[in-house]
């Protein structure tokens, strides 16, 4: 009996591993394959602490990618419906949005249906390995938006006196083009060396087919943003400009998210030993992994200036109709009390005073209390009534 092995990730190296010595001195074989055999399924039994954990972190990446669809899609609405926000930057940050959303959306399809399901990948192994390849193309598809990104700000700062305005389609390749390359060059190796079920086995090194290229998008726009600190450090030593002062909210804001969204990939290697501290650690990864689409809504979006400043014009100008809207009822509201003020009135003179009835030809014709006094036009038989109102309101 001895511990379980720390090299494989599926092992807890806390639990058990046996061999059996049987009484004949031989070490016990495996009735169906006649080999001697080490039990190690005890390394990979799942107690009732870890079922729990297991299950928390399943609940906890479903409300992450929950909330981060929702508050992507509000973003993507903000900077659809403002046409003051229309520009290249902004378009730069839907299609970031975007992919964010196809990840998320991609990763609670794969959790539900193929981590928590075991059969899954049995009962449809080629379903299942296509929808690991879809996963895989975009979750690469956030890091080379990213990429995308800095090499937009290191343009726009650092080289933006020798190019005018940069054409947004060969980001579009970047962006979404490239991560299919390492998502069907993985696709293939694993169908040939590693055809494992649903491709889901970290136990190869065909897996550095997908991180490479994140973990050289990841080097590459943390020399941009270097690159542009040092710059904008050199500028802002000159001058203290507005546009100084933009591009470094712009620096600062990209900065926040580099490493939030390179943490669980430069984390990997400095696993923490024992049961509490890998816990801990798997909590944190786990949280930077499935929320990252929310913190980039919050960071790019609801606390862009721009942004903010839209909605609070739009506030207002919504206050001033909803006020304008409440002052016209209220007039139309009094207008009817009035009117019905004026027929009340000219009911009780018609009941109490004379009445004047103008005729045709010029004769007029009173009548007091409904009784005519005996004048009336002699060239017309007909009258034609006109009530003189008394109120003029």
């Amino acid at each position: 009996m001895q511990l379980c092995p720390d090299y494989f990730q599926d092992f807890d190296p806390s639990e058990k591993a046996t061999k059996v010595c049987n009484l004949d001195g031989q070490w016990f074989r495996h009735p169906e394959s006649n080999r001697i055999w080490s039990n190690y399924t005890q390394c990979q039994m799942y107690t009732k602490d870890k079922l729990m954990f297991a299950f928390s972190l399943y609940y906890l990446a479903i409300v992450g990618h929950g909330l981060s669809v929702v508050s992507l899609i509000i973003s993507l609405c903000i900077f659809s419906y403002f046409k003051s926000l229309s520009c290249q930057r902004i378009s730069l940050h839907k299609n970031m949005f975007l992919s964010f959303i196809f990840n998320s959306i991609c990763t609670v399809i794969w959790i539900s249906a193929v981590a928590k399901n075991q059969q899954l990948g049995a009962s449809y192994p080629i379903g299942c390995k296509i929808l690991t390849v879809l996963n895989q193309y975009t979750f690469g598809s956030n890091y080379f938006w990213m990429l995308c990104e800095g090499i937009y700000l290191h343009t726009l700062i650092v080289v933006s006196v020798f190019v005018g305005e940069q054409q947004l389609g060969w980001y579009y390749v970047l962006g979404w083009g490239f991560p299919i390359i390492p998502a069907i060059t993985h696709a293939v190796a694993r169908g040939v060396f590693y055809d494992d079920r649903c491709w889901i086995s970290s136990n190869t090194h065909l897996l550095y087919i997908i991180h490479g290229p994140f973990q050289a998008a990841l080097l590459v726009n943390l020399f941009f943003l270097l690159n542009i600190v040092r710059v904008l450090i050199t500028k802002l030593q000159v001058t203290h400009s507005a546009q100084s002062n933009a591009y470094m909210k712009a620096v600062r804001a990209t900065l926040i998210l580099i490493p939030l969204l390179g943490a669980q990939f430069i984390l990997v290697p400095w696993r923490p030993e024992g049961h509490k501290a890998r816990a801990i650690y798997e909590f944190i990864m786990n949280i930077f992994t499935h929320f990252q689409g929310l913190l980039v809504a919050i960071i790019f979006c609801f606390c862009n200036a721009e942004v903010q400043a839209c909605l609070r014009r739009k506030w207002a100008q919504t206050k001033l109709v909803w006020k304008w809207t409440d002052s016209y009822s209220h007039y139309n509201t009094n207008s009817s009390v009035t009117e019905t003020s004026r027929a009340t009135v000219s009911l009780e003179l018609t009941a109490s005073e004379e009445d004047t009835i103008i005729k045709p030809g010029g004769s007029v014709h009173y009548r007091a209390n409904g009784q005519s006094n005996g004048k009336r036009c002699t060239n017309r038989e007909m009258d034609t009534p006109r009530i003189l109102e008394t109120t003029d309101i």
